[in-house]
This record gives C-alpha cells, structure tokens and sequence, in this order.
C-alpha cells in the first residue's frame, strides 16, 4: 500500500468521524495536523487508532497518541508496522 493510500484512507475514517467536513479533511495534506487542521480531540484519536489497528493490521503498543502530531506521522507509523 502507498503512503498516498494509507493517506486517503485515513481521510475516509476521519470524514466518517465528521461528515460535514469532508472537503476540508480532503484537502488536508501529510502535514496537516491532527488537532489543528482536523480538529480531533482525545476521544477522537482513541476512536482513530481502534480503527487504524483493525483497518490496517497494526498495533499502537507502547505508542503514545501524543507521538502524532500530523497526518503524516500517522502515514509513517503505519508504513513502518507493516514492514517490521
């Protein structure tokens, strides 16, 4: 999968998370931020990593949410899960 891939699906589970932000959440880039760009809170990234851990078959042990700050990190996070 394609760090464009990982990024766009991204995207799909946060439009799923708020709808009614889809064209700016499309817009988003991998340096927009979590919290400042897409306007998640605690809650929302708890709900984000349960979804990135089935969705992509990774695990978040030992991560903290706070070791992501963009959309990219996430990209790259993943990336590396599913290479080790």
């Amino acid at each position: 999968m394609s760090r464009k891939e990982i990024a766009d699906h991204l995207k799909e589970i946060l439009i799923y998370q708020n709808p009614g932000d889809a064209d700016r959440i499309n817009a988003g880039t991998e340096e927009s931020g979590l919290l400042d760009y897409f306007g998640l809170s605690s809650v929302g990234m708890i709900y984000l990593i349960i979804v990135i851990e089935n969705d992509f078959d990774v695990s978040f042990d030992g991560t903290q949410m706070n070791d992501f700050r963009t959309l990219g990190d996430v990209v790259t996070f993943i990336e590396r899960q599913k290479q080790g």
